[in-house]
């Protein structure tokens, strides 16, 4: 059995690896664990859909694209509890780039 994938496959495997990295980027603490797995969500469904528009294969498949997105968000949720949390990066991505703010005057 050999395993014969396009480059866009990998690197689509590799962007859901990184994706929750990128979530802990753009979103705080404090934010609501739904609004964060739904941000992963519609980024890891960007990536299926475009990794599916980059196969050099003969058409745009959209079941194929649907099960690079799911593929892509479990490998994500997956890299984010095994991988990114215990070894605390995903803690020190979200205190990287984005701050709390308070109102003036507090």
């Amino acid at each position: 059995m050999t395993v014969d994938l396009d480059r866009a496959y990998w690197l689509g495997l590799l962007i859901s690896v990184v994706l929750p990295v990128l979530v802990g980027l753009v979103t705080t603490r404090v934010t609501h664990a739904g609004t964060k797995a739904v941000l992963l969500l519609a980024l890891t469904a960007a990536n299926g859909f475009l990794v599916e528009l980059a196969n050099p294969g003969p058409g745009w498949d959209a079941g194929t694209a649907l099960v690079l997105t799911l593929v892509s968000f479990g490998t994500a949720v997956l890299a984010h509890f095994g991988l990114w949390k215990p070894t605390g990066v995903a803690g020190k991505a979200q205190d990287t780039l984005v701050t709390a703010r308070t109102p003036r005057g507090v």
